[in-house]
């Protein structure tokens, strides 16, 4: 029973559950209902897919991520970063609002599907270690400014394209003189409103006299206000017939269950892209997931998240819909509304296929610079610049990572980017890594620790070099250890031991245990020991499966001081160096 818990959730979940959970569950999947449909007809729009696709969506998957997902308030959906990577994949294969581009968006989704659901099966949620913090920073401050720069043409009413900022930029420039006068009229007011709901709605409702947790809530629902005064005024002011773009008629009522068609040869153009989108969604998601849950001393499980948000794009693709998963805003909203479990997001899954079911003739008048609108204040949240500064201030190679990220991004696209992104990551984790900090020590006096001689007033001993190495032992860094170790003896003729303190060394690969071999043979050869203290259990045991240790001149000793102890026959020589420093 345990291992089909683990597989689902909502086994352990649905055991507890009760009348209060359900009323909490309820209200919470009205205020994100409310909050999704405008969302999701926007990222639609975003992904160059027809509105209702958008709410597809926002059905199946929620359901399949209850069932399968671990997260109590996590809600899965369309997304912008995702919408915009959707676009650019299936950009390059069929003609935007083509049967053909419809079909790519559902087979995109069945593949990120699928590879999500492998990873979570073989336990695989750590190769989504490879994109850092700084690497997914940049990437989503770069999408943020391209999708925003993306919706411009359709607050003014111009017809633009570009796969990067720059030529959206260029694309503008050159159709500026075509906008459209009245679709600014309806746009830019839509824009300063939402602008004007993220700040400025709530503390003009708590001023009002309402409790400061509704009045949070109802500003988050403020681009509905903006659908529906827009919608309404295309209707009566004929804004169409004005050269206003309106969404159009929309299908009434719910998607046809079908397979995307596995023969379509798109899958092979869409492989690469399948994968990314879904290591991007799976970070996102996983990260808002850790947050919220810690908030409620909860616990997710990455590998199972995996087979969660594998189901949803599955059920996605079998709906009619495209790529999906954990937003933030959504989340956010859900976690705050009060969801205690999974179901309020099968209840807003509902909510949602009861408005494709009654609300779509609606959307016929609903104007495109509306949802352009919703999608600018909404991806500009993203967007953070200071990250820059921060990695400039902390460390030069996030720094190099992140404005990689964000500059490829910005001049090439969003696969290109991440690609380059998780290169200088790996790139730069290797260059650290071939040259690691290593110290000469001496013994702090009065203790059995052993400090930095450069930054410590320590104890000494001419005949021996204690060294600490603060890196493991590996091909990348092997040379440089052995070039480092030479290096020191030619200045210290009275060494006769060489102690490398191995506290640091998690792991020790043949590349590095041939070169401690040559160390070996050639400090023989110049009448000198080779010695190792506080070698780790697990190195030691790689060590025993080799000839090492027969080989060894000198010996192991189980800490540092018992090796200087034993090996001092010259006097100790009292440090130089400062009395206090904070690096050890």
């Amino acid at each position: 029973m345990n291992q089909l818990t683990r597989y689902l959730p909502i086994l352990a979940w649905g055991r507890q559950y009760n009348r209060q959970t359900l009323v909490s569950d309820m209200l919470a999947a009205v205020i994100v209902t409310i909050m999704l449909i405008p969302q999701s007809l926007a990222y639609a729009l975003l992904a160059g897919l027809p509105a209702e696709m958008g709410l597809y969506a926002s059905i199946l998957p929620l359901v399949a991520y209850g069932i399968f997902g671990t997260s109590r308030t996590l809600s899965v959906g369309p997304v912008a970063v995702v919408s915009l990577m959707t676009a650019s994949a299936v950009g390059q294969i069929a003609a935007t609002g083509s049967v053909g581009y419809l079909e790519a968006a559902m087979l995109l989704a069945l593949m990120s599907g699928l590879f999500l659901l492998a990873m979570g099966l073989l336990r695989a949620g750590f190769l989504a270690n490879f994109l850092s913090h700084p690497v997914i920073a940049g990437f989503i401050t770069a999408s943020g400014i391209i999708i925003a720069f993306s919706q411009l043409k359709h607050v003014l009413g111009i017809s633009a394209h570009g796969e990067n900022l720059l030529q959206m930029l260029i694309s503008l420039a050159r159709h500026l003189g075509d906008t459209n006068p009245i679709t600014v009229a309806v746009g830019v007011p839509v824009l300063v409103f939402l602008f004007w709901v993220r700040s400025g709605l709530k503390p003009l409702l708590v001023k009002l006299g309402m409790a400061d947790y509704p009045a949070s809530l109802l500003a988050k629902t403020g681009p509905v206000l903006g659908v529906v005064a827009t919608s309404v005024a295309a209707y009566y002011f004929g804004l169409g017939e004005k050269g206003v773009s309106l969404v159009g008629k929309v299908p009434v009522g719910l998607p046809n269950l079908q397979i995307p068609a596995l023969d379509n040869p798109a899958w092979k153009h869409l492989l690469v892209s399948a994968i990314f989108i879904s290591i991007i969604g799976f970070v996102e998601s996983v990260s808002v997931g850790h947050t919220l849950a810690a908030k409620r001393r909860q616990k997710i499980s990455p590998d199972q998240e995996l087979i969660g948000l594998g189901a949803a794009n599955i059920a996605s693709s079998f709906s009619g819909g495209y790529p999906v998963t954990g937003g933030f805003a959504r989340s956010v909203v859900n976690f705050d509304a009060g969801a205690v479990t999974p179901a309020a997001g099968m209840y807003t899954a509902g909510g949602i296929a009861l408005a494709a079911i009654f609300f779509t003739p609606y959307l016929a008048y609903l104007p495109t610079a509306t949802l352009a609108a919703t999608i600018i204040v909404a991806v500009l949240s993203l967007v953070d610049l200071s990250i820059l500064k921060k990695t400039w201030n902390y460390a030069k190679s996030d720094f190099i990572a992140v404005a990689t990220t964000l500059l490829v991004t910005l001049g090439l696209g969003v696969e290109t980017g991440v690609a380059c992104g998780v290169f200088a990551s790996l790139a730069l984790h290797l260059y650290k890594t071939s040259k690691p900090h290593m110290a000469v020590v001496g013994e702090v006096p009065g203790t059995e620790h052993y400090r930095n001689v450069n930054r410590h007033r320590v104890i000494t001993h001419s005949d021996i070099l204690s060294l600490r190495v603060d890196e493991s032992l590996y091909f990348a860094n092997a040379s440089y250890i052995e070039d480092r170790i030479y290096a020191l003896l030619e200045s210290q003729p009275e060494v006769r031991h060489v102690v490398l303190m191995c506290t640091a060394v998690n792991e020790i690969d043949l590349s590095a245990l041939e070169a401690l071999e040559s160390i070996n043979t050639r400090l023989i050869d110049h009448g000198i020991k080779l010695h190792l203290s506080e070698v780790k259990g697990p190195v030691m045991d790689t060590l025993q499966r080799s000839h090492f240790l027969q080989d060894l001149s000198g010996q192991i000793f189980l800490s540092h001081h018992q090796a200087v102890t034993s090996l001092s026959r010259h006097p100790a020589t009292p440090g130089t160096g400062p009395s206090q420093n904070w690096d050890i």
